[in-house]
């Protein structure tokens, strides 16, 4: 339980620190902002709740690729929030790019938007060591291991550990105690 508190506070932390920098914004602008914070948050410290297979990386130093695939959302707030930082002994190299496959050599890769071009992409990743994050509304759309949502104007996320599984991640307990609804592994 201790973990699970550990968790809710650094991501509460974080929160506070992007509210409080995206209130110099407009009210619309400031509600935008600090949802793209939180999710790009979100996108670095997902890393240090997953476990891949050794096979995932070329060798013990090799980083974590966080990749964005088509229109980046996030400008510059996604770098500020990698900017120096490692998880675990890995350093964490930022991608962006505009089409992926299975041997892109991401680690995490995050979809931005319902965007139905997106899915063949999205469901060629199924079943790789590849941690898929989307951002789809709920209009029953294709999502990823871990999906984006809005409730109660809080960004929160939906996990399909079966998923994770079957590409032979592992999910950290902490995380999917955390998640607004888990897809259990079979």
């Amino acid at each position: 339980m201790a973990g699970t508190r550990g968790l809710a506070r650094i991501l509460g932390g974080m929160l506070a620190f992007y509210v409080a920098l995206a209130a110099t914004a407009g009210p619309a602008r400031a509600l935008e902002a600090t949802e793209l914070a939180v999710k790009a948050a979100f996108l670095f410290k997902f890393g240090f709740f997953v476990e891949w297979p050794t096979a995932a990386f070329a060798s013990g130093d090799s980083p974590i690729n966080l990749c964005i695939v088509g229109d980046d959302p996030f400008g510059s707030v996604l770098d500020e929030a990698i900017k120096g930082r490692k998880i675990g002994d890995r350093t964490i190299a930022l991608r962006r790019m505009s089409s992926i496959s299975r041997d892109s050599g991401c680690h995490i890769v995050y979809f931005a938007g319902a965007d139905g071009a997106r899915i063949p992409e999205l469901a060629a990743l199924k079943g790789s060591d590849v941690l898929t994050v989307t951002d789809v509304r709920a209009d029953g759309g294709e999502v990823g291991i871990i999906n984006f949502v809005l409730k109660d104007n809080h960004v929160r996320f939906d996990i399909d550990e079966a998923a994770a599984v079957s590409g032979g991640l592992v999910i950290s307990s902490q995380l999917l105690r955390v998640a607004l609804d888990v897809t259990p592994r079979p």
